[in-house]
C-alpha cells in the first residue's frame, strides 16, 4: 500500500487530507513541520508528499515550503511532491514546477482533482521505479558479462542470454549443476563458462562423455582400477574423479550411466568416498560435478532406469538450453562466426538459414557453414551453397525410416545411414533398426548414428537382445 505524507502546520488540514486519503485506500501520515517531514521521509518508505508552502504564523512568502521542496528533491529526486498553499504566487509556482514539482494547488482544494492527480502521479512513480530497477539490474548484468569469460560463446537471443546469466550466477558457488538440452545445442560450452568463471577455474577440469565409454570399462574410467582388476589392466590407473580432485568433473550424457555406476556416483556426491575397481581401500576426493543430458530423466526415473536420489543430487541448479530453432536470433551470428570474416551471406541465404529446422542444432549449423565455405565459388554465399534443401530431404527420409509403419520393415542386406545423428533414438526406433538390419550390430549402430558401444548401452538400458544367429552372421562377415 502506498504511503502518502501530508505536511501542514494547520492540524485541521492535516486531519481532513489524511481522512480523505484513508477513505480512498491510501496509507497516510502527517506532520506539521519541515524537520519532521524530512525525518519521516528518511526513515520510512514514502510514495508521495503533499506539502504546504508556509509553516510559520502570518508568513506568506512560501520560502519555507520552497526550502523543504528542494531538500526533499535532493534526498529523493524521483519522489512526487504536490505543493499546496492558500497564498498562490505564480513566479514561485512556475519555478518549482520547472524544478520537478509534480503539481501546484491552491487552498481550498478540489477533492476529485487532487485524488486524480495522486492516482496519476503514483502510477508514474511506480513505473519509473520499476524502470530504474530494471536499468540497474541490466547495468549490473552487463557489467558482470563484460568482466566474465564467455569462452568464445556467440549468441544473440534472449533465451541464451538468460541461460548465460544464470550460468554466471551459479558459477561461483560449489553446487552441482545439470545442463539440459538437445544434442549439439551447446551444453559443453555452457559447462566451460561455468568452470571459467568459478572459484575453481585454475583447478583441474576433467570432461567425461559417458556415452562414449565402453560399458565394461565405464566404472574403471570414473573411479580407477588396480592392476589385475580386469583383463588388460597391467598397472594401476587413477580414475577421472581422482584426476579432478580439488576441481571440477563434467559428466556429459549422464543419462547413459548404468545403475551400478549411479550407485557409486551417488556415494561420491554424498561423501566424497569411493574405491578403485579391484581395491578395498577407500579414497576421498573433493570434486564439483557438472552434468549434462539430452535425455528425459524424469521418464527414466519413472521407468526405473535412473535413480531419483541421484537426480536431485546432480540437479541442484538446472541450466536448460533451448534447441536452435527456438533461438532464431542466434542463427545468423553463429553462421557469420563459422564462415569467418572472408565470407558473407546474401539475403536468400540468410532467409534459408532462418527457415531451416536445424534438428542437429549448432553442430549441424557449423557443418553446413564449413561445407559452404569449402564449395563456394565466391565470398558471398548463396542458398545453393548451403545445400539446405538437400539436407532437409535426407533428414525427412531418415525420419520416415524411424517412423512406425503398417508394412513390415525391409530386411534386405542394405545399410541405411541417418544424416540426423544428433537425435537420441528411443526404444522403438532401436527395435525397428534391429529388425531392419537383421540384428547386425555394426549396421544398426551406423543407421542410428551411434558407436557400437553406445548402441550396446542403450540396448542394455531398454533390455533389448539380439538373436544368436545375428551375432554369428556379424562375426562371420568380419
Amino acid at each position: 500500500m502506498d504511503s502518502i505524507l501530508v505536511v501542514d502546520d494547520n492540524h485541521a488540514i492535516c486531519s481532513a487530507l489524511t481522512l480523505m486519503l484513508d477513505i480512498h485506500g491510501y496509507k497516510s501520515l502527517s506532520c506539521e513541520t519541515p524537520e519532521q517531514a524530512l525525518q519521516i521521509v528518511a526513515e520510512q518508505d514514502i510514495s508521495l508528499v503533499i506539502q504546504d508552502m508556509n509553516f510559520t504564523q502570518d508568513t506568506t512568502s512560501g520560502e519555507e515550503g520552497r526550502q523543504l521542496f528542494y531538500t526533499l528533491r535532493e534526498q529523493q529526486p524521483n519522489l512526487p511532491i504536490i505543493l499546496m498553499t492558500a497564498w498562490t504566487q505564480l513566479e514561485t509556482a512556475v519555478e518549482l514546477v520547472k524544478a520537478g514539482a509534480a503539481d501546484y494547488m491552491g487552498k481550498p482544494w478540489d477533492d476529485a482533482k487532487l485524488l486524480n492527480s495522486i492516482s496519476n502521479l503514483l502510477s508514474i512513480y511506480h513505473l519509473s521505479k520499476q524502470n530504474n530497477q530494471l536499468s540497474r539490474v541490466d547495468s549490473e548484468r552487463m557489467s558482470a558479462i563484460k568482466d566474465a569469460d564467455l569462452c568464445g560463446m556467440v549468441f544473440g537471443s534472449g533465451a541464451m542470454q538468460r541461460c548465460i546469466d544464470l550460468a554466471l550466477q551459479v558459477a561461483r558457488s560449489d553446487v552441482s549443476v545439470m545442463i539440459t538440452g538437445p544434442n549439439g545445442a551447446g551444453k559443453d560450452k555452457i559447462a566451460d563458462i561455468v568452470q571459467a568463471n568459478s572459484l575453481l577455474k585454475s583447478k583441474p577440469f576433467i570432461k567425461v562423455n559417458i556415452g562414449a565409454l565402453p560399458m565394461d570399462l565405464l566404472e574403471a574410467e570414473l573411479f580407477g582400477a588396480e592392476a589385475g582388476a580386469f583383463t588388460g589392466a597391467n598397472k594401476a590407473r587413477i580414475g577421472r574423479f581422482e584426476a579432478a580432485d580439488g576441481g571440477t568433473l563434467f559428466l556429459d550424457e549422464i543419462g547413459n550411466l548404468p545403475l551400478s555406476g549411479q550407485v557409486k556416483l551417488l556415494r561420491v556426491l554424498q561423501t566424497g568416498e569411493f574405491e578403485r575397481l579391484g581395491s578395498h581401500q577407500t579414497r576421498k576426493v573433493n570434486v564439483r560435478v557438472i552434468s549434462a543430458t539430452n535425455a528425459d530423466l524424469a521418464e527414466d526415473i519413472a521407468n526405473g532406469q535412473f535413480r531419483e536420489d541421484l537426480f536431485y543430487r546432480l540437479n541442484v541448479i538446472e541450466l536448460p538450453i533451448a534447441p536452435l530453432n527456438q533461438r532464431i536470433d542466434d542463427i545468423l551470428p553463429l553462421a557469420s562466426f563459422f564462415v569467418g570474416e572472408t565470407f558473407s551471406f546474401d539475403k536468400q541465404a540468410q532467409q534459408a538459414l532462418l527457415n531451416h529446422a536445424w534438428s542437429g542444432n549448432v553442430r549441424e549449423l557449423e557443418n553446413v557453414c564449413k561445407r559452404a565455405v569449402l564449395l563456394a565459388k565466391t565470398s558471398q554465399l548463396s542458398s545453393a551453397d548451403l545445400g539446405l534443401s538437400m539436407l532437409q530431404t535426407l533428414t525427412e527420409q531418415s525420419a520416415s525410416i524411424s517412423m512406425p509403419s503398417k508394412n513390415p520393415l525391409p530386411t534386405q542386406d542394405k545399410t541405411v545411414t541417418s544424416t540426423n545423428t544428433t537425435v537420441e533414438p528411443d526404444k522403438q526406433q532401436i527395435e525397428q533398426a534391429l529388425v531392419a538390419h537383421n540384428g547386425v550390430i555394426s549396421r544398426v549402430a551406423k543407421s542410428l548414428g551411434l558407436s557400437r558401444q553406445a548402441l550396446y548401452r542403450r540396448m542394455d538400458k531398454y533390455k533389448l537382445t539380439v538373436a544368436k544367429e545375428s551375432v554369428s552372421k556379424e562375426a562371420g562377415s568380419k
